[in-house]
């Protein structure tokens, strides 16, 4: 096996409580995507931008990994000869609180704050005030969330294109399909010849890209792939 790449998107957090952005009432914790993610927001009124992340960060602290985050390092645990990367599109850390490694968080960290001025990037597990300095340059008021809002382009696509041409799989987990360019993957992914799977709750907007859709909550219907695919390579030695 070639080394396997795991998109991970809004659903699998879902299932660890973690409202997601593109619910129902088009509303994240009383407040307008538009109004606390964009870069014209943070820009308008860099104070309320703030005072949502710190509303939002001890909220995804607290969250714990459910079945979905396990299975994945599971599978990274089991297969030690196979490279397998996580991009997700969660700004969440259940990734790393469930013990995985090789995560690439492609729309940022809820706990890092990045200096406009110079980039210096630190972890911020309290609140962030608007007139706070950065500790490298000193300015103040240059502290953004770490986030990558509505017009910013992700992080790591560098890395994930070459991921992308080298694997030999490519597993997506909860996500819409509608957020690019991470719904474009699997189309990568299968010109470079691998196997595509989707497990998600519903079927999305780019479910015919794949070889294969599993429906249901990931953190029942995803362990059980694991546990059959690390069956399968290790008789295959």
């Amino acid at each position: 096996m070639k080394n396997i790449v795991i998109l991970t998107g809004s659903g699998i957090s879902a299932e660890s409580g973690l409202k997601t952005f593109r619910s129902e009432d088009g509303l994240w914790l009383n407040h307008r995507v538009e109004d606390v993610c964009t870069v014209e927001a943070f820009e308008r009124n860099p104070s309320l931008v703030h005072s949502f992340y710190n509303e939002l960060r001890p909220i995804m602290m607290k969250a714990v990994p459910n079945a979905g985050h396990q299975a994945i390092t599971m599978l990274q645990q089991e297969l030690p000869d196979v490279t397998i990367n996580v991009v997700t599109q969660n700004v969440d850390l259940l990734h790393e609180k469930a013990g995985s490694k090789n995560i690439y968080h492609i729309h940022g960290r809820i706990d890092e704050c990045v200096c406009m001025n110079c980039g210096h990037v630190l972890t911020t597990l309290g609140d962030v005030e608007s007139d706070e300095s950065c500790p490298e340059c000193h300015v103040q008021g240059m502290l953004k969330p770490n986030i990558v809002f509505f017009g910013e382009m992700p992080k790591y696509m560098d890395e994930v294109d070459k991921m992308l041409a080298e694997c030999g799989m490519f597993i997506a987990i909860g996500t819409s399909g509608v957020v690019y360019p991470a719904a474009g993957f699997v189309r990568q992914a299968k010109f470079y010849g691998a196997k595509t799977y989707l497990f998600n709750l519903d079927p999305c907007n780019n479910s015919s890209q794949f070889d294969q859709e599993i429906l249901g909550k990931a953190s029942q219907t995803f362990p059980k792939f694991a546990e059959e695919l690390i069956n399968e390579l290790k008789k295959k030695g």
